[in-house]
């Protein structure tokens, strides 16, 4: 009872096949047959070594403070807080 059987699918392709439209349905196994491919390419492209290092990316030119030294220098009072 729990089942399906053949006949249940022939039903179940049918009522897909006149909501969709045979066009529809031909263009959405397009793009899936589309993503598997790319999906395998991308999965192949990871196996192969990289041939050259990439160029390097310069980080900022100022280096910042480490936090226990920035949080030991007190800040400089201002002439506006001795009213």
């Amino acid at each position: 009872m729990g089942s399906i059987g053949p006949f249940q699918i022939i039903i179940i392709a049918l009522v897909i096949l006149v909501l969709f439209g045979r066009g529809r349905i031909s263009e959405m196994m397009g793009d899936f047959g589309k993503g598997v491919k790319s999906f395998r390419k991308g999965l192949g492209d990871d196996e192969e070594p990289a041939a050259k290092p990439s160029a390097r990316i310069e980080g900022p030119s100022h280096e910042a403070k480490p936090a226990a030294q920035a949080a030991a220098e007190p800040a400089p009072a201002s002439d506006q807080t001795r009213s």
